[in-house]
C-alpha cells in the first residue's frame, strides 16, 4: 500500500535511458521522431497536427496492428525544454500527462511518465493494461534512441 493519496488517480511509468537528456527530449518533441515510436508494440501513427506550445494541439491517428484506427486529440499545457512536458487529452479516455526528463550521471536520462485521472474507476480500468503498454512504448523509444546516436 502506498502513502500517496493520489495513487488511485495516476499511472506512473519510469525508465532510465542511456542517452543524453537533449536527445531523449527531442525524441518526445520532434514529431517526425515521436511518430516513429509513440504507442505500444505494433502500432503506427499518422500525425495531423503537432503544435508544441502551451495551448497547441496534437492531433493524430494511432493505427493498431489489427487494423483498428484510434483518433487522438490533446492540447499541450506546459513545455520546459529539456526537462518537462505536459498535455491533456480531449478525446476519451480523458486524462492529463506529465513527463519529466532528469539528466543523470554518464549521459543518462531518467524519464517519469505520469497519466493523471480525475476518476479512480477510469484510472483502474486503464491501469489494467496501460502499465504493460507503457513499457512497450518505452521499449520502442529505446530502439529509436539507439538509431539517433550521433544526433
Amino acid at each position: 500500500m502506498t502513502d500517496d493519496p493520489n495513487a488511485a488517480l495516476q499511472i506512473v511509468s519510469a525508465r532510465t535511458f542511456h542517452h543524453p537528456q537533449e536527445r531523449v527530449y527531442m525524441a518526445w518533441t520532434a514529431p517526425e521522431i515521436l511518430q516513429m515510436w509513440w504507442g505500444p508494440k505494433g502500432f503506427t501513427n499518422t500525425f495531423h497536427e503537432h503544435d508544441l506550445r502551451p495551448g497547441g494541439h496534437w492531433l493524430f491517428t494511432m493505427h493498431g496492428p489489427d487494423k483498428g484506427h484510434y483518433e487522438n486529440h490533446a492540447v499541450f499545457d506546459r513545455i520546459e525544454s529539456p526537462t518537462f512536458l505536459s498535455w491533456h487529452r480531449l478525446s476519451p479516455p480523458l486524462f492529463r500527462v506529465e513527463a519529466t526528463f532528469e539528466a543523470t550521471a554518464a549521459q543518462q536520462t531518467h524519464v517519469v511518465f505520469k497519466m493523471l485521472f480525475d476518476d479512480a474507476k477510469l484510472c483502474a480500468t486503464i491501469k489494467a493494461f496501460a502499465v504493460d503498454k507503457n513499457e512497450e512504448n518505452f521499449d520502442r523509444l529505446e530502439g529509436v534512441l539507439e538509431g539517433m546516436k550521433g544526433v
